[in-house]
């Protein structure tokens, strides 16, 4: 299992962070350089607990969907999404959302995920994931920085 942590300060309230974080275009915005959009589920507006959404992203060629459900909610402190169908065996990524000076907010993103075909996948993990996938939320935290 791979396991990463982000964190970003952000000139926003936690509740506006949490708020953005939960926007399903907000975060097809976010992600415009993977060509990523909603194509099932929620696919307008801001998720809550139970919801679920459908991306579709192409990365390395190839494109992928990606079904995530908002299995633990507590606004606007933390909320957890969790992989139900898509490319990986296993994801979670919780995101935390704690005042920070003032009137900011520090973002922290605690991920795990695991690759499916047991040794192809733990070996597509140490090459290219565990160095792709934080870059991919670093992105997504620049964008939101640069709109909140």
């Amino acid at each position: 299992m791979s396991h990463f942590e982000i964190t970003t300060v952000l000139s926003a309230s936690p509740s506006q962070v949490f708020d953005a974080c939960l926007d399903v275009e907000a975060h097809t915005r976010s992600m415009a350089s993977s060509r990523e959009r909603a194509v099932g589920g929620n696919t307008r507006g801001r998720l809550a607990v139970g919801e679920m959404v459908t991306f579709q992203a192409r990365h390395f060629g190839v494109t992928w969907q990606l079904t995530a459900r908002i299995t633990s909610w507590n606004p606007p402190h933390s909320f957890v999404d969790e992989q139900e169908a898509g490319p990986f065996q296993y994801w979670r990524h919780v995101h935390h959302f704690e005042p920070h000076g003032q009137g900011d907010t520090l973002m922290t993103d605690v991920i795990d995920f695991a690759s499916p075909l047991g040794p192809l996948g733990r070996l597509a993990d140490v090459t290219v994931l565990n160095w792709y996938m934080p870059r991919l939320v670093r992105s997504r935290n620049a964008y939101l920085a640069a709109t909140l």
